[in-house]
């Protein structure tokens, strides 16, 4: 199957799940599986993931592969997702002068996340992460403090290193694509981006990328899906459940730099940048993840495309 005819049945799918069996009051309106267009040999399968148990799904599972030809469906099973940002400090959590991208940052009535990378607007430099690390989903205020590290990993109002400028709207009724948002950076605070992407890719599927986040550190990890629609994710009291559209999936089997199997990430790694491996321009920007699922069972992530977050905030990578 080619990634045209993938799109395609995501989409007339989506609507049918959507139209017919919520109307009906059979599944909750977050929908039974979300779809993705996974890689496999020289073509695409789609990617069937269940949030929900019980017979309409193993229902609409059977009618799919009915209707497509069960070689060309991958079902895939994962807990519940959830944003991750974690109060348990593991690395990159200490006080850094300058800071660095894959350090501790939030919100100051937060936990903890990561610092994305350094961006540019209108000529003027911005701190990158997500809107729950740097904008607690939508409830803070432009002007609110961000900490580094952040109050989960110490931080103190003496460890204040900017403001929220602004942050992409999250909508509870739609599928949303981003949870970005930028920070203003105090005067006299200074990002140390070297090495950084200056560049950013489009994925097709199956590309080894790696990440550097607050909890996990440097892991390297497999793209086993993208474009992936009906990504629900919990964002706890206060937010709730939030539906993400055209999102990139990452597995962790080669989790760890020295290639050995473990997460891509952990709570805490919100706001990471991935890139393609060995240093290659950055694809995505983590926002949430699984603990289970997976081809090893360690939990798959989920990221924004690159090229949506910036479009969004009207940014561009700083080299």
């Amino acid at each position: 199957m080619e990634l045209g005819s993938v799109r395609e049945l995501k989409q007339s799918w989506s609507a049918r799940v959507t139209t017919r069996e919520v109307a009906a009051g059979q599944v909750p309106a977050a929908g039974p599986v979300a779809l993705g267009a996974a890689p496999r040999g020289s073509g695409y399968a789609l990617a069937v993931r269940y949030r929900h148990e019980g017979p309409l799904v193993a229902r609409l599972v059977e009618q799919l592969r009915a209707e497509v030809g069960d070689g060309e469906v991958d079902v895939r099973r994962i807990g519940p997702v959830r944003a991750l940002t974690s109060p348990a400090p593991e690395q990159l959590q200490g006080r850094l002068r300058p800071l660095v991208p894959g350090c501790s940052v939030c919100h100051e009535a937060d936990t903890a996340g990561t610092l994305g990378a350094l961006v540019e607007r209108d000529g003027e430099p911005f701190l990158l992460s997500n809107s729950h690390v740097l904008a607690r989903a939508g409830l803070a205020s432009p002007g609110d403090v961000v900490r580094q590290p952040g109050p989960a990993d110490g931080g103190t109002a003496e460890d204040r290193v900017g403001v929220l400028e602004t942050a992409a709207a999250l909508d509870p009724a739609a599928g949303n694509r981003v949870d970005a948002a930028l920070a203003r950076p105090d005067a006299g605070i200074e990002v140390d981006v070297t090495g950084a992407p200056t560049a950013t890719a489009r994925l097709d599927g199956d590309e080894l990328v790696e990440k550097l986040g607050r909890t996990t550190g440097l892991t390297r990890g497999r793209v086993t899906a993208i474009e992936v629609d009906d990504v629900v994710v919990d964002y706890g009291a206060g937010v709730g459940l939030l539906r993400f559209d055209g999102q990139i999936e990452v597995g962790g089997a080669a989790g760890g730099p020295d290639g050995t199997a473990g997460p891509f990430s952990r709570g805490g790694d919100s706001g990471s940048l991935v890139r393609l491996a060995d240093g290659g321009s950055a694809v995505g920007l983590l926002f949430a993840g699984s603990e289970a699922g997976g081809d090893d069972g360690l939990g798959l992530t989920y990221c924004n495309v690159i090229d949506d977050v910036l479009t969004e905030l009207g940014a561009i990578l700083a080299g």
